[in-house]
C-alpha cells in the first residue's frame, strides 16, 4: 500500500532516509523495490520505526523481507524459540527486549502503512503482551526453582503463580504504548519442597514476582518490555505483592469499593490454567450483583467528575481519552451498564467493550442507533489513539500540536486536511458527550446573567468620583469608595497581564456577575476584596474564569467562604486549583468520613503513572489542600464543630502520612530490596511512626506541623533482601535511615502546591543531633534513662500513628513503663513549673488589652500542663490514666479516680474547648493566637487550678 505524502512528509522521508543510508548502506541491496518503497514510508511515518531501525537494523529490516499477513502471528512459537538457549537473567532481558522491538515495529508497520483493522490491531497488541509476559513468566519460574525449590501446599501439591491481565490488557484492547496493569496471585500457602533450604510461599512467589517485574519494566541499554504498573492490587502499593487466593477473596469481600469493581470488569488470568473458573467464581460476586446495582450511576458520576478536574489541573486539551466524549466516556457507558444489569444479564458478563456493545442492544439497554454512534466513534478514537502513540511510542492521548505529526496522521487516515480531521472528530466526540449525559446525567449548573448595569460599572471609563457617585444611587449599604477603589485596582491590575481574548471575554462577563452576586451583601467591600484576590491568581488560567463563570453554584461558594474567612480566601488565592472543589456544594460541606480519607487518596494516586513522582508528590498536596477545604466549609457551614475538625485533619494528616510512607518505602525497595523480615508486605514494615502533640492528641489545626518519631525493630544483624538481580544488599538500618530521609524529602520538598506539612522531628532522642531513626530498644531505653521530664509531659499525649500491631503494642508497654515511673512530686512540680515559666517569658505575647490564647496565663498551655502533671505523678496508682492522648480525655479519667473535682473538670474542660474555638475563629480570620480580652473570661480559675495543683 502506498500513502499519500503532502510536501512536508515528501521531505521528511528524504530527511530520514538519507540520515538511515548514511550508518546501513546495504539495506538498498538487500530489499526490493517494493520494500524498499515500504521501509521508506515507514520510517518517515513513525520516529519509532525510524529509531528501531537505526538500533536494531538486523530485527527491523527482516521485517520488510516478509510479506504482511492478515492472521495472527504465533507470539508463544516464536517466544520458545528465541528463549531456548536463554542462559541467565541477563540475556533473558535481551532476548525479550529485542523480541519486543522487533515485533512491535510489525505492528506499526501494518497499522500505519497496510491499515490492518482495528480488532487485528489490538488483538496482535495484547497477544504479543500475553506471550511476553508468559514466556518470563515461565523462565523464571523454572529458574527460582532451581534455585528455592518448588512451591507446594500442605498436601505436597505443586503450587504456581497466576497473572491478572488488568485494563486493557484484560479486556484484549491493548493501545501501542500502554502500561499493562497486573496483579499477582497463587492457590495457597506452603513451603519449597526439593531445595537445601526451603522458603514459604510467600516468599518464593515474591520474589518471583519482583524477577518478572523487572524482566519486563527495568530500562536497559535494549529498552524495556512494558512499564509494569501493580497499584490496582489489593491495598495498592502498600498491599503485598503477591496474594493467595483466599486473602485476595476477603479482600474484595470485606475492603473492596467501586472502583475496583470498574477495574475487575477486565480482569483476565493471563494464559491456560485449571484455576481460572475457581478465580472467576470467587470474584464474580463481588463485580456482578445480584440484584439490580443502580448505586453504580452515582460512584460513575464522582468518578467523571474526578477526571474532568484533573483534565482542567493538568490543562489537558485536545484529549482524546479523558475529553468529553472521549474513549473514557464510551468506556463508562459501557461498564455502567455491566455494573448495573450484569448480575442478571449473564451476557454482559464480558471484558472486551466491542463484544459488550451489541449484547446491550440485545438486552434492551440501548438501541441499535446509541449503539452505532459509540461503536464507530470508539473505532475511531481508538484508531487516532493507536497512531498517535506509535508515532514515537509515547503514552499519549494528545493531538499532535506540530505540524509534522498532524500530516503523519493525516496520511495514516487518508483525510485531507487538519480541520476536516478536527470536524470529524468533534462530530464523534459531541455525539458520544450526548450519550454520556443521558446516562449520567451530569446536569449543567444553572446560570443567570448580570443586569446590564454592572456590565455599564464595569467596563465604564468614568472617573472615580462618577463612578463611586453611581454606586450611592444604588443604595446598596455598600461603602461606595471601598469598593469602587478595590474594584478599579484590580482593573488597573489586569490590565498589565498577558490575558488572551478568550481569557478577557470570560472576565468581562464574570466581574459583572460577580457584583450582581454581591448587591444584596453589606459586607461587599471586604468579600469583593477577598473574591478579587482569588481572581487575579487566575485570570490566565481560562479554564477556571469559566468554571466559574459557567457554574453559578461554584461563584456563590465562592462568595460565601470568602465572607465567611479570610483564612479560606487566602488560601484560595494561594491554591486556586481548589476552585474545582466548589462545583458540588453537598460534596464541599459533607468532607469524607475519618476512614475514607484514606481510600479517596489511594484512588486519586491509582489515577497518576507510577514513576511520575512529580505528578504524585503534587497530587498528594493537592488532595491535603482540597480536603482542607471541604473540612473548613463544613465548619463554615455548622456542620463539624471544632473538636470533630480536629478529628478529621488528625485523620488526614494520617492518611497522608501512610501513602508517603509507602511512596518511600517503594523508592527505597527498587534501590535495596526490603529487610529479609519484611517479605510478608504491607503490614510487615518494621516501622513505626509516633505522633506527638496535636497529632497525638487529635487536635490539629489547618495550619499545625507534624510533631513524629520515627523507629525501627530490624533484627540486629538483618540486611536487605537486594534489588532482583541480587546486588546492593545493605543493613536493614541504613535501610530504615534511606525510608526516613525519603519521607522527609516527600514532605519538605517544595512544589508549585507548596509543601506537603512542616515535620518537627525534634522529640526523637537527642533531639536535633539524634539519628533520624532509632530502634524501638534505642528509644525505650533513652526515655527510661536519658529524657528529660518535658519529654515525658511530651510522652502523655503520644501515640503510634503507623506501624504493625507488634510495634503498637511494644510502644505501648514503652509508654506505659516511662509515665508510671515513680516520681518525687516536689521535684515533679518544680521542674513543671519551672519549664512553663521559661516558655511564658520567651513566648508570651499577651498585652494589657489583649490575651494569647495558647501562651497566655490561664491559656491553652497552662491546661495542658495541668493535664500532663497529674497523669506523671499518678499513672502509677492509676494506670487507666495512661489510655487517653487528649487533654478532654485526661480530665474525664481524672476526674473518675477524684484527682479532679467536678467543679475543677468542667472548668478545665470547659475553657480549653473555648479557647480552641477561639484559636480556630482566629485561624479562620487569620488573626493569629491574640484575641481582645474582652471577649474571654475564666483564665484566672484556671490560674487558680495551677496554683491550688503545682504550687501550693
Amino acid at each position: 500500500m502506498t500513502l499519500s505524502f503532502s510536501p512536508l512528509l515528501k521531505q521528511q522521508q528524504t530527511t530520514s532516509w538519507q540520515h538511515f543510508i548514511e550508518q546501513h548502506s546495504q539495506v538498498s541491496a538487500e530489499l526490493s523495490q517494493e520494500q524498499l518503497s515500504t521501509f521508506k514510508q515507514a520510517i518517515t511515518i513513525s520516529d519509532y520505526i525510524f529509531a528501531s531501525a537505526l538500533q536494531a537494523p538486523e530485527l527491523v529490516i527482516e521485517i520488510f523481507k516478509t510479506a504482511n499477513e492478515d492472521v495472527l502471528p504465533d507470539y508463544k512459537q516464536l517466544l520458545l524459540a528465541q528463549l531456548a538457549d536463554c542462559a541467565d537473567e541477563a540475556q533473558l532481558h535481551r532476548l525479550l527486549r529485542r523480541f519486543r522491538l522487533q515485533q512491535m515495529v510489525r505492528i506499526a508497520l501494518d497499522d500505519m502503512v497496510f491499515n490492518i483493522s482495528l480488532d487485528a490491531s489490538l488483538a496482535r497488541l495484547s497477544s504479543l503482551a500475553d506471550e511476553l509476559i508468559l514466556a518470563s513468566l515461565q523462565w523464571l519460574t523454572d529458574f527460582c526453582r532451581r534455585k528455592w525449590g518448588t512451591p507446594t501446599n500442605e498436601r505436597g501439591e505443586q503450587q504456581i503463580l497466576l497473572v491478572y491481565g488488568m485494563g486493557k490488557l484484560g479486556g484484549k484492547e491493548l493501545n501501542f504504548s500502554s502500561d499493562i496493569d497486573l496483579i499477582f496471585t497463587y492457590p495457597e500457602c506452603g513451603a519449597t519442597q526439593g531445595c537445601r533450604r526451603s522458603i514459604d510461599n510467600q516468599q518464593f512467589f515474591t520474589r518471583l514476582a519482583q524477577k518478572l517485574i523487572a524482566s519486563l519494566h527495568q530500562i536497559t541499554c535494549d529498552g524495556f518490555v512494558y512499564r509494569v504498573d501493580m497499584r490496582l492490587r489489593p491495598f495498592g502499593d502498600s498491599g503485598p505483592l503477591v496474594l493467595t487466593f483466599n486473602a485476595m477473596e476477603d479482600y474484595y469481600q470485606e475492603q473492596g469499593r467501586d472502583w475496583e469493581r470498574y477495574a475487575m470488569l477486565k480482569a483476565r488470568v493471563i494464559g491456560q490454567s485449571k484455576y481460572h473458573q475457581e478465580l472467576s467464581s470467587m470474584l464474580r460476586p463481588f463485580v456482578y450483583r445480584r440484584y439490580i446495582d443502580f448505586s453504580v450511576i452515582d460512584s460513575l458520576r464522582r468518578m467523571k467528575m474526578m477526571i474532568a478536574q484533573e483534565v482542567r489541573r493538568k490543562q489537558l486539551v485536545n484529549n482524546i481519552k479523558l475529553g468529553a466524549g472521549g474513549i473514557r466516556e464510551v468506556e463508562f457507558i459501557v461498564q455502567v451498564f455491566q455494573l448495573i444489569r450484569g448480575g442478571r444479564v449473564k451476557e454482559l458478563q464480558q471484558r472486551s467493550l466491542l463484544t459488550v456493545l451489541p449484547k446491550l442492544v440485545l438486552s434492551g439497554e440501548i438501541n441499535d442507533t446509541s449503539k452505532q454512534v459509540l461503536e464507530n466513534a470508539y473505532r475511531f478514537l481508538r484508531r487516532v489513539e493507536n497512531i498517535i502513540q506509535a508515532i514515537a511510542d509515547k503514552q499519549t492521548q494528545t493531538l499532535p500540536d506540530n505540524e509534522l505529526d498532524q500530516q503523519r496522521l493525516l496520511a495514516v487516515l487518508a483525510i485531507g486536511s487538519w480541520p476536516e480531521f478536527l470536524s470529524l472528530l468533534a462530530k464523534h466526540m459531541e455525539a458520544v458527550h450526548q450519550e454520556f449525559d443521558l446516562l449520567i446525567g451530569l446536569d449543567s449548573p444553572n446560570h443567570q446573567a448580570p443586569d446590564e448595569h454592572w456590565v455599564t460599572l464595569w467596563h465604564s471609563r468614568w472617573s472615580d468620583e462618577e463612578s463611586i457617585a453611581w454606586l450611592e444611587q444604588e443604595a446598596l449599604g455598600w461603602q461606595s469608595d471601598k469598593v469602587w477603589q478595590t474594584l478599579s485596582a484590580f482593573r488597573e491590575d489586569i490590565g498589565k497581564r498577558s490575558l488572551g481574548n478568550r481569557g478577557r471575554q470570560v472576565l468581562d462577563k464574570l466581574i459583572p456577575l460577580l457584583l450582581c452576586r454581591l448587591q444584596k451583601n453589606v459586607d461587599a467591600g471586604q468579600v469583593l476584596a477577598r473574591v478579587l484576590q482569588v481572581f487575579s491568581k487566575i485570570v490566565t488560567r481560562t479554564a477556571y474564569l469559566e468554571l466559574l463563570f459557567e457554574n453559578d453554584g461554584a461563584l456563590k461558594q465562592l462568595i460565601h467562604l470568602c465572607q465567611a474567612s479570610s483564612w479560606v480566601a487566602d488560601y484560595i488565592a494561594k491554591y486556586p486549583i481548589l476552585l474545582d472543589e466548589l462545583i458540588d456544594p453537598e460534596l464541599l460541606h459533607n468532607p469524607p468520613q475519618l476512614c475514607t480519607y484514606a481510600v479517596e487518596l489511594r484512588e486519586r494516586m491509582l489515577r497518576i503513572p507510577e514513576e511520575d513522582l512529580e505528578a504524585q508528590m503534587e497530587s498528594l498536596r493537592q488532595f491535603k489542600q482540597s480536603q482542607q477545604l471541604r473540612i473548613a466549609a463544613a465548619e463554615i457551614a455548622d456542620v463539624l464543630p471544632v473538636g470533630k475538625v480536629s478529628e478529621h485533619l488528625t485523620a488526614l494528616a494520617e492518611a497522608i502520612l501512610s501513602e508517603v510512607i509507602n511512596l518511600a518505602w517503594q523508592h527505597v525497595n527498587e534501590r535495596f530490596g526490603v529487610p529479609n523480615s519484611c517479605l510478608g508486605g504491607a503490614k510487615e514494615k518494621g516501622f513505626g511512626v509516633i505522633a506527638y502533640g496535636k497529632t497525638g492528641g487529635v487536635e490539629l489545626g489547618y495550619s499545625s506541623d507534624l510533631d513524629l518519631v520515627f523507629v525501627h525493630h530490624s533484627e540486629p544483624d538483618e540486611v536487605t533482601s537486594g534489588r532482583a538481580d541480587g546486588s546492593k544488599s545493605v543493613p536493614a538500618s541504613q535501610f530504615y535511615m534511606k525510608l526516613a530521609q525519603r519521607i522527609m524529602h516527600l514532605f519538605n520538598t517544595r512544589m508549585n502546591s507548596g509543601i506537603l506539612y512542616e515535620l518537627d522531628m525534634r522529640l526523637r532522642p537527642s533531639g536535633n543531633s539524634g539519628v533520624l531513626v532509632v530502634h524501638l530498644a534505642t528509644f525505650a531505653q533513652y526515655q527510661d534513662e536519658e529524657a528529660w521530664t518535658w519529654e515525658h509531659q511530651a510522652l502523655v499525649r503520644a501515640r503510634m500513628i503507623f506501624g504493625n500491631e507488634k510495634l503498637q503494642q511494644q510502644f505501648i508497654a514503652i509508654r506505659q513503663a516511662v509515665l508510671s515511673k515513680p516520681r518525687e512530686l516536689t521535684e515533679l512540680k518544680s521542674e513543671i513549673i519551672s519549664m512553663r515559666e521559661k516558655m511564658r517569658s520567651h513566648l508570651d505575647n499577651s498585652t494589657e488589652l489583649q490575651f494569647d490564647i495558647k501562651q497566655g496565663k490561664g491559656g491553652l498551655v497552662d491546661i495542658e500542663f495541668i493535664a500532663q502533671f497529674l497523669v506523671l505523678a499518678h499513672a502509677k496508682q492509676y494506670p487507666e490514666l495512661m489510655l487517653a492522648c487528649d487533654n478532654l480525655g485526661i480530665f474525664k479519667l481524672l476526674l473518675k479516680f477524684a484527682l479532679l473535682k467536678k467543679v475543677e473538670q468542667k472548668l478545665l474542660g470547659d475553657m480549653y474547648q473555648k479557647l480552641r474555638a477561639l484559636g480556630h475563629q482566629a485561624t479562620m480570620e487569620s488573626a493569629g493566637h491574640l484575641i481582645n480580652r474582652q471577649n474571654v473570661t475564666g483564665q484566672a480559675a484556671i490560674s487558680d487550678i495551677w496554683q491550688k495543683r503545682l504550687v501550693d
